[in-house]
């Protein structure tokens, strides 16, 4: 039956809008998630981001990890154990991943509406009162208390009128996009054996113009079965994610990369003789589009100072990584043992409306700040608070600017997420 009136609405379904919509339901509201593709996990799913980039902090004699990114994103890992018991702490199966988000969402009781594209929404004052979405029925009226943007880019924050941050202060570009790929058939041993000379020709054919790919280097994963390895390595620059007729050349430049990197290594990869591309994801890539200048804008030097908040909801560590947005390199910093750095809930907060939370990579945080916090892992634990903080001024009749924290960081920490060690 068609609802067009809810507590809280979330727009995007990665592992964000997951973890949001899933605590909140839990929390008793009734929740809309609003995915524009055809199942749950974002770039996870779609866009084949894998594997998991480090969230546990460093020590110098690890006997046991201590995460950094827990709570609900726990509970995803283990529930996909279940699925497939081959997954460890960073490699997973996205495929089975689908199904767990299906399972969490469905259990607790949230709406999904999918193939469901935001494309207006309207305020009254400090308020967010709706959105149109076009779907397959048509264009639909939805209505709700309180809303959280989860969609990676931005995208409901900038119809809403909320003020926002695109690329770097220079220039305004962003992290280069990648469409991700994966190549069966590939005698995985020899491969890495081969992988540092591969490395050298790779360059010495970009410098002789032969490759046409800005990457510095061939980045690929394991971890998803025999003679299967995954490509990180297109590169697509000086687009803007944001943009529709830029994202549709990329996606177009990417595929023809894929297809430089496959002749690439027929010729250069004795390993690789057997090799046949298996899959390239659905939509490409994107590292960093549209931030949020909120209530607090995180910064790199916070993050380097390893900064604590009174209002922290989450912690991370992962390195500050910087793929070079117009060209060739990746800049890094990386975190020390023992390091790592809080983010306050007031980063989740746009200045010009009360019932919007945003979270996951679009959240207030620089260019620099963005490229560390940007992980999926991460996101999860930004959108649990963000589900929660909603479940808790539904629960009060406040704004989300008015939600005492403290409650808040206490049904966080006894969900077992992690905001100091």
């Amino acid at each position: 039956m068609y609802q067009n009136t809810y507590d809280l609405i979330v727009v995007g379904g990665g592992l964000t809008g997951v973890a949001a919509s899933v605590s909140a339901a839990r929390a008793g509201l009734s929740v809309l998630l609003l995915e524009k593709d055809g199942c749950l996990g974002g770039a996870m799913s779609n866009g084949l981001v894998y594997p998991f980039m480090k969230y546990w902090l460093k020590q110098e004699n690890e006997v046991e990890r201590k995460y950094l990114s827990a709570g609900i994103f726990t509970e995803m890992r283990e529930r996909l154990y279940r699925y497939h018991p081959e997954t460890n702490d960073q490699y997973f199966n996205s495929e089975f991943f689908k199904i767990v988000f299906d399972d969490m969402t469905t259990e607790a009781g949230v709406s999904l509406l999918f193939h469901a594209l935001v494309i207006d929404a309207s305020t009254d004052g400090r308020r967010l009162s709706g959105v149109r979405v076009a779907t397959k029925s048509g264009v639909l009226e939805l209505q709700a208390n309180y809303f959280i943007d989860a969609s990676g880019d931005g995208d409901l924050l900038a119809l809403a009128g909320c003020d926002f941050q695109l690329g770097r202060d220079a220039d305004g570009y962003c992290q280069p996009m990648t469409t991700c790929f994966r190549v069966g058939g590939v005698d995985v041993a020899a491969f890495l054996a081969e992988k540092p000379k591969l490395q050298e020709i790779w360059r010495a054919e970009q410098a002789a113009g032969k490759i046409t790919n800005p990457r510095e280097n061939i980045l690929t994963f394991q971890g998803l079965g025999e003679g299967v390895v995954h490509f990180n390595t297109t590169r697509v620059v000086k687009h803007d994610p944001t943009n529709a007729f830029d994202v549709s050349r990329a996606e177009v430049t990417a595929r023809h990369q894929i297809a430089e990197i496959m002749a690439f290594l027929k010729e250069h990869s004795p390993a690789c003789k057997n090799a046949v591309l298996l899959a390239s994801a659905q939509h490409i890539g994107v590292r960093e589009s549209r931030k949020l200048r909120g209530v607090h804008i995180l910064t790199a030097e916070e993050l380097k100072a390893e900064a604590r908040f009174p209002d922290a909801i989450a912690a991370g560590n992962y390195a500050i990584d910087i793929h070079s947005p117009t060209g060739t390199g990746t800049e890094l910093y990386y975190f020390k043992a023992g390091e790592y750095y809080q983010i306050p809930y007031r980063a989740l907060l746009p200045r010009e409306l009360d019932n919007l939370l945003v979270a996951g990579r679009c959240i207030s945080a620089t260019h620099e700040a963005q490229a560390s916090v940007r992980i999926m892992p991460i996101c999860a634990t930004l959108g649990e608070a963000a589900g929660n903080a909603a479940a808790l001024a539904h629960k009060h009749g406040q704004s989300a600017h008015e939600i005492n924290v403290a409650e808040l960081q206490d049904i966080l920490r006894a969900n077992g997420a992690v905001l100091e060690i």
